[in-house]
């Protein structure tokens, strides 16, 4: 299936970038922090930035702390306008076999800054993460 039949409701653009980024486990900036349990991220959106696709299989939450303005992009085509404010926490929960492929990107004129936390012990095993988004402490 084409990503065109596949996404529809997606621009060309946004049809390419999720069937690039269908099954990435990116769903931050930088991983920070990982252990048995959790996964630690940091998301860093400027202003007009859109971060990449990406697939929400475990159970997390979200918190904020910036003003701000985004626009969410789903793999259905809709999107959600949303006012982000600092401490605006949002938790979210996925059975097995579910998942959510979204963008966001930030509509508005202040950088977005997102703290996510997912939980390794949920429904669904965890996607793959690559190095090159760990964070790096030097020695």
């Amino acid at each position: 299936m084409s990503a065109q039949e596949k996404w529809p409701g997606l621009s060309p653009e946004m049809q390419e970038d999720a069937a690039a980024n269908e099954f990435s486990g990116i769903v931050g900036s930088v991983l920070v922090s990982e252990t048995d349990d959790v996964r630690v991220w940091h998301l860093h959106l400027k202003p007009g930035y859109r971060c990449p696709f990406h697939r929400h299989v475990l159970n997390y939450f979200w918190t904020c702390h910036s003003h701000g303005s985004a626009r969410n992009y789903f793999e259905d085509g809709t999107t959600k306008e949303v006012r982000h404010f600092p401490g605006d926490t949002r938790h979210l929960y996925f059975g097995k076999g579910e998942s959510m492929l979204h963008s966001v990107m930030n509509t508005g004129d202040t950088d977005l800054l997102f703290t996510t936390v997912e939980f390794k012990h949920s429904p669904n095993a965890p996607l793959p993460i690559p190095d090159s988004v760990r964070l790096k402490i030097p020695a």
